[in-house]
């Protein structure tokens, strides 16, 4: 059978995991996978629903492979098809709509609608509890493999609408993960990112204590593993028990991405988040203590309803102090159907850009503040290297400080030792050894 798939991908870690799983089930069967410049006989689009401009996205993505082929097979799924599976059933040239509980059916739908049978039922019922186990191992670049651990969310934020499109907390069984994790090792990938949509969950559904300070301590374990990182971290979940129980595992990596959302108490209290200023505080305080060379990244929403100036500049504040090295900012996005958005006190989007840009521009002067500090700090640090560009090879240290090194050949998949030399802010550059 000739024929050839596409598939887009939207939004998070998990949603391009779960691609990546649906393309070798495909390859597997015979399906060659090509990419959007070329015109294919199915095309898989993998949506996302985070924020209304997600939404939009998906229905461009899914409108460009309809006019791409208009004879083709068009399978929708991810968040938007789950929240909204009739808005993308109306759009004309939908073959298929699939929600986020049965993406490991995905490769069986496509053959039964290339042979004109039935396809299998795949309802929309994300609440059933159960984890679509997949399996997807070490990507062809050998340098870093994600691993998914855990589906779902229990926290209901009031701005997110995520709860609803990927259910409650489902966790992958620990044997389940190690044997992934394995076979990624064995196929020579050192590098591996426990991810999930509330990955510090963990385990929460389980009955047997099983948590992810427990399943990290048996990953530590695997021969030939080099590095292990987290997905996004609740400060909520990253408490003193936790840090105590995973800063001995040596590989574990010192770089923490932490999903803070706001530095104002007030605000955090209205997003219905599960700590305040001072616990995150605390929280980060313990990390930095317990981790050499520690780096942080988060995520933060600005223009939240009723977020003031005052509150604005406590984030601003809070932010500044805590020195993050990447922060992701988005501007908060109205979603129906969340308590937040019948909320009072919404803001202007132009204040939310403003808020938005002035925090990025002060996220510029302290990423250069602890690039510098480190290169003044460090005259060697181990680099595993992931891309080249004829020039360069640019790879990341274990607290996940992008270095680049001027090389002859690609480096993709090695470890080397580079002796720092400078940084210009964004990069620090170096010389392998």
């Amino acid at each position: 059978m000739n024929k050839t798939a596409c598939i887009l991908t939207l939004g998070c870690r998990v949603n391009q995991y779960e691609s990546d799983y649906i393309m070798q089930c495909l390859s597997k069967r015979g399906i060659k996978i090509c990419s959007f410049e070329e015109k294919c006989d199915i095309y898989i689009i993998n949506t996302c629903s985070v924020t209304a401009e997600s939404d939009r996205k998906s229905r461009q993505f899914i409108r460009k492979c309809i006019k791409k082929n208009p004879e083709a097979i068009i399978i929708v799924t991810g968040c938007f098809s789950q929240i909204n599976p009739e808005k993308a059933n109306q759009i004309e040239g939908v073959s298929y709509v699939i929600g986020n509980n049965y993406k490991s059916k995905i490769a069986d739908v496509v053959f039964s609608l290339l042979e004109k049978k039935a396809a299998p039922v795949c309802n929309f019922d994300i609440y059933n509890g159960k984890f679509d186990t997949m399996k997807v191992g070490a990507p062809l670049t050998r340098t870093r493999a994600f691993v998914k651990i855990e589906d779902g969310c229990d926290s209901k934020c009031a701005y997110c609408i995520i709860p609803y499109a990927r259910g409650s907390v489902r966790s992958n069984p620990m044997a389940n993960v190690i044997d992934e994790v394995k076979e990624i090792v064995k196929d020579g990938c050192c590098e591996v990112v426990l991810t999930g949509i509330e990955t510090a969950s963990y385990g929460k559904d389980f009955k047997d204590g099983t948590n992810l300070a427990s399943l990290l301590y048996e990953v530590n374990k695997i021969d030939g593993l080099k590095r292990i990182r987290l997905g996004s971290l609740d400060p909520f979940n990253v408490d003193k028990y936790f840090v105590d129980a995973i800063k001995g595992l040596n590989k574990v990596m010192p770089h923490f991405h932490i999903s803070m959302q706001s530095g104002c108490t007030k605000t955090l209290n209205a997003m219905r988040r599960k700590y305040n200023i001072d616990t995150a505080k605390e929280c980060l305080s313990y990390l930095k203590s317990s981790f050499k060379d520690l780096m942080l990244s988060a995520d933060i929403i600005v223009g939240f309803p009723g977020e003031t100036d005052e509150d604005f500049e406590k984030t601003f504040e809070f932010l500044k102090s805590a020195e993050f090295l990447h922060l992701h900012i988005f501007p908060y996005s109205k979603r129906e159907g969340t308590p937040a958005a019948a909320m009072k006190e919404q803001i202007p989007e132009e204040l939310k850009k403003a808020r938005l840009h002035k925090l990025e521009e002060m996220q510029k002067v302290t990423k250069i503040h602890l690039l510098e500090k480190f290169a003044s700090e460090n005259e060697q640090v181990e680099v595993l290297f992931e891309s080249y560009d004829g020039e360069y090879a640019t790879g990341h240290t274990p607290n996940f400080i992008e270095v680049k090194a001027k090389s002859d050949f690609a480096l993709g998949g090695q470890f080397k030792s580079v002796r720092i030399l400078n940084t210009d802010g964004e990069y620090i550059y170096g010389e392998i050894n």
